[in-house]
């Protein structure tokens, strides 16, 4: 609970919850915390732990992945104890599809006094891993639009504008499609311009890129490919991944090749398929004197509270009334003994 409570003091976070629940939907589990809610962790009981794990936990849809100084013979006799445990039949939830903007627009949610803003730029992409195929081929366009260090990203917020620590962008799937994600942390006087240059590297993208990039790519992701299998938690994620998604062995070799032949057509067709700058989602958690300079940017703005709930505008002031100047007046006046007298009275102007 505590954890929970904290978000709403993190602008990373909120940044974040607050694009998923815009991409994912409400409909979707993917668009809520995985920590839960207030609502949801408070009213949790033993009970229902015990039938999550009654219905979801099971050998079939599990599997145990090994690296170590230790050989097969000698572990499996070890790991007996496992055949005790029941197998039973488990429904896997089917992904849902999430919501498409029509339109790129601005989500804001007011943090007051940030010195930082976050951004989120992106979408729910149709894609769901694989190893081989569209998903690995945008996960290689996207290296040079914000995969690398020297990404056109992370060159022009951070290290021609100076407006970031480091900025990103990639494809993040599972079994289930996910979402593409600009993203970074900037100065908050830097808000507006730095969504404007974040909108212009993703829309310009797609015209293709150089033949010096092109090389940068296949030597970098080659190079580091190289390194992926040599700690014995890279090898267990290698194996883990195997089973996972039902790979064999030699599609890191697949990868290889498909990298070494890669075009920039290949690249362009990617970024034009899967980089729609016209219907993204653009999320800014700030303070809101930043608001004026994003609005005037031409996307359509909402205004979003903590829970992704829209802030209703705030009634237009009341004009202030103007101060009414007396005059003076002379009145007659008769007195009790039926005499008369001249009284000088104030007299307001308009009445």
């Amino acid at each position: 609970m505590e954890q929970i409570a904290n978000f709403a003091n993190q602008p990373a976070v909120i940044a974040d919850l607050t694009f998923n629940r815009l991409a994912y939907g409400t409909s979707n589990i993917a668009g809520t915390p995985v920590a839960g809610t207030t609502a949801s962790v408070s009213s949790l009981t033993l009970d229902d732990v015990k039938d999550f794990y009654n219905k979801y936990y099971a050998p079939n849809v599990s599997s145990l992945v090994v690296v170590g100084d230790v050989d097969q013979k000698t572990l499996t006799p070890q790991l007996g104890f496992l055949k005790n445990w029941a197998k039973k039949d488990v429904t896997i939830p089917a992904d849902a599809a999430g919501v498409q903007p029509d339109k790129t627009t601005v989500y804001f949610v007011n943090k007051p006094g940030a010195a930082q803003s976050e951004i989120r730029v992106g979408y729910l992409t149709d894609m769901p891993y694989d190893a081989t195929g569209p998903y690995y081929r945008a996960y290689l366009a996207n290296y040079v639009l914000g995969g690398a260090f020297n990404s056109r990203i992370n060159l022009n917020l951070r290290e021609n504008k100076g407006y970031t620590y480091g900025a990103r962008s990639g494809f993040g799937s599972t079994r289930y499609a996910g979402p593409f994600t600009a993203s970074a942390g900037v100065r908050a006087d830097a808000t507006a311009a730095s969504v404007k240059e974040f909108m212009s590297e993703i829309s310009n993208y797609p015209a293709g890129i150089t033949d010096e990039e092109l090389t940068f790519l296949q030597s970098s992701i080659g190079q580091s490919d190289a390194l992926r299998y040599e700690t014995g938690q890279q090898k267990a994620g290698f194996l883990a991944r195997l089973v996972e998604y039902n790979l064999e062995p030699s599609y890191v070799q697949q990868q290889s090749d498909i990298l070494k032949k890669l075009t920039k057509e290949d690249v362009q067709a990617s970024a034009k398929k899967y980089l729609p700058a016209d219907k993204m989602y653009i999320v800014v958690v700030g303070d809101n004197k930043q608001l004026p300079a994003l609005q005037a940017l031409g996307y359509p703005v909402v205004e979003l509270d903590l829970e992704g709930k829209p802030v209703a505008a705030a009634a237009p002031a009341a004009a202030p009334t103007q101060a009414v100047a007396p005059t003076d007046e002379k009145m007659k006046v008769k007195t009790e003994d039926g005499g008369k007298m001249k009284v000088k009275t104030k007299k307001e102007k308009g009445k």
